[in-house]
């Protein structure tokens, strides 16, 4: 599965993946819950950014390596 990426859409906010624009949200915590549950379901990350566009914060759900040094 691609990122899920949570962008300004708008006055609200979109779940985006593979550059292709889903859902709408009013806040963007609601994208963020969604776009995590969805990168739960199909193991991938959720990329979310600030309302300038940058990201803000990655997290992801499924694709760690697990034998990590350190």
């Amino acid at each position: 599965m691609a990122d899920v990426h949570v962008v300004p859409s708008g006055t609200g906010w979109a779940l985006e993946v593979d550059g292709t624009k889903y859902d709408s949200f009013s806040t963007q915590a609601e994208a963020i819950d969604k776009g995590r549950q969805l990168a739960k379901q199909e193991g991938g990350d959720v990329v979310v950014h600030g309302e300038d566009g940058q990201i803000r914060e990655k997290d992801s759900h499924g694709n760690d390596p697990r034998e990590i040094p350190g």
